[in-house]
């Protein structure tokens, strides 16, 4: 029997400095695609449900989803979908048809490229440059947003959640028939074709579309689950996440469960409580903002037996308090994965005693550690992490100059974070190499607030960070150099912003100072930590003194 409690197993290569998760075998063929596997599964009990949408109030039957699926998938086959280079748009919310719409894509093996909607209108139009979709699918919200995009990308939109006069919805594609002897399209092997396509979290600038194979990896990792657990992820499909809760739903069969509303400590625990939820995946900033509600109790997360949580650092007193309402047979889980590998690399079962770590290696995941100078390094030495999946990867989509730096010719993927093993196989993720920042869950660059600064005409100098705090993460923050005898203030420069930048995230939500220069190292270049620690001093000052 399948212990749902076991710590996966690393073990470290001493003569080659390789870490390796347990090595495990697929069950299926190498030829079936995702679709075709949760076509099966969706064949059996058809009368049981299989999603619930908590804020629309609906629920859906294996049969109904699998139906509507496939009259997704003889839809996509009659507009000539056929090729990997045949991409729906996808820019949505979970709502009811969400799923159905994926899953007609899976079976039909035409990949998704799926975008944030809360993401600016000039980032969405360069994602879908790239892609170049033939179809886009959205909500009636951000019909506007996308009808300019599509005008001209010459693609018609489908409504997902709505209705918008004269354009198509899902409900009309939904009636029609499906032909009896349906069967989702076959391809030799099925594994590597292009399944999805999401966003990259962008460390170096605008995101890229990242190419999502059929690999196992995706949900393999999850075999504990099954036909009577509930799951829930509040990420949309362009989260990583979000995929995975996708796909594992189909594959294992549990129950799908899902909401329109944006998360909230009370809009969780009112769903754990009334749906009883087994599992969920969320992020950081969730397990603090649980940890830290006065509503939280043991009772209304009970049912609980997997909270997953990734994609940023959480204080060890929020993992004390927040593991010790889960009892039972409630674990609490920090995960840690990349949206390129298309899987969680490792997972912490152990939050109780290495609450710092991000666990041991999932299966069939490699790992090296390597220095600035590219040697390998060994237990306990800080360097760049370097992972290997065993698996094809069409890299970023139209973009072969980055799929290169990301991906060497050796397979090894160069994540651009720094971290390290501990003597007991335990990986500890230390910091990004680069720049990026995350607030309320979105990807931002200081470099794009910076930008809108530096077009005020008082400014000379400007640096852009992040201050952290575990609830919402990197808050923006700036440090301003005016110009000779300029008349400047803190407060002018975070209402320019603030009139520029229309997204909330990306605006200085941790505030601007007024100073006379910018910390430089010797060769003239803007040190951005050594400004931040001087912001953060002047800011301690203050407070000490009002």
């Amino acid at each position: 029997m399948l212990d749902l409690n076991a710590n996966p197993t690393t073990s470290y290569n001493a003569e080659l400095k390789i870490w390796s998760g347990a090595r495990e075998q697929s069950y299926y063929n190498d030829d079936l695609t995702i679709g075709q596997i949760i076509f099966r599964q969706l064949q059996s009990d058809p009368h049981r449900i299989f999603q619930i949408s908590h804020s629309e109030k609906t629920r859906l039957t294996r049969s109904q989803m699998l139906h509507n699926a496939a009259k997704v998938s003889v839809y996509l086959r009659a507009q000539g979908f056929v090729g990997e280079t045949d991409i729906v748009g996808l820019l949505a919310r979970n709502s009811t048809h969400l799923a159905a719409l994926a899953y007609g894509c899976l079976f039909n093996g035409t990949p998704f490229h799926a975008i944030n909607p809360s993401l600016e209108q000039s980032t969405i139009r360069h994602l879908f440059d790239i892609t170049k979709p033939r179809l886009i699918c959205c909500d009636e919200a951000d019909y506007e947003k996308l009808r300019n995009i599509a005008s001209a990308l010459n693609v018609p939109i489908i409504i997902i959640h709505g209705r918008i006069a004269g354009v198509m919805s899902i409900q009309e594609l939904l009636q029609a028939p499906i032909p009896e002897d349906y069967k989702p399209s076959q391809f030799e092997r099925g594994i590597d074709r292009i399944m999805a396509i999401l966003c990259s979290s962008g460390t170096t600038g605008t995101p890229k579309a990242v190419t999502i194979s059929n690999s196992r990896q995706i949900f393999e990792s999850h075999r504990y689950l099954n036909s009577n657990d509930i799951q829930y992820a509040p990420s949309t499909l362009d989260w990583l996440t979000g995929l995975i809760t996708l796909i594992t739903a189909g594959v294992y069969g549990t129950v799908r469960l899902i909401s329109q509303q944006a998360f909230s400590a009370e809009h969780f625990l009112s769903m754990c409580e009334q749906e009883s939820v087994s599992w969920a995946v969320v992020a950081a900033s969730h397990i603090a903002m649980l940890a830290n509600c006065p509503a939280t109790d043991v009772r209304q997360l009970r049912s609980l037996r997997h909270l997953l949580f990734a994609g940023g650092h959480t204080l060890v007193a929020t993992l004390n308090k927040m593991q010790s309402y889960l009892r039972g047979e409630g674990i609490l889980r920090n995960a840690y994965g990349m949206t390129e590998l298309g899987t969680c690399v490792s997972c912490n079962h152990t939050t109780h005693s290495k609450p710092k770590s991000v666990g041991r290696l999932l299966g069939n995941i490699r790992m090296r550690v390597v220095s600035e100078s590219g040697a390998l390094l060994g237990p306990n030495e800080q360097g760049e992490l370097y992972c290997h999946n065993g698996h094809h990867w069409k890299g970023y989509y139209g973009n072969s100059a980055a799929t290169a730096e990301m991906q060497d010719k050796g397979g090894w993927f160069h994540t651009g974070d720094v971290g390290y093993f501990d003597e007991d196989n335990y990986l500890h993720i230390v910091e990004r190499k680069k720049d990026m920042l995350k607030y309320l869950g979105m990807m931002y660059y200081p470099h794009e607030i910076e930008e809108v600064i530096a077009q005020m005409p008082q400014v000379a100098e400007v640096c852009v960070f992040g201050i952290w705090n575990e609830t919402e993460g990197d808050a923006a923050a700036a440090s301003v150099v005016p110009k000779p005898d300029a008349q400047l203030s803190s407060a002018r420069v975070i209402a320019f912003v603030a009139q520029h930048i229309a997204v909330k995230y990306k605006q200085l939500n941790a505030g601007a100072q007024i100073v006379p220069q910018l910390a430089k190292s010797a060769n003239g270049k803007v040190n951005r930590q050594a400004v931040k620690a001087a912001y953060l001093k002047s800011a301690q000052k203050t407070e000490l003194t009002d």
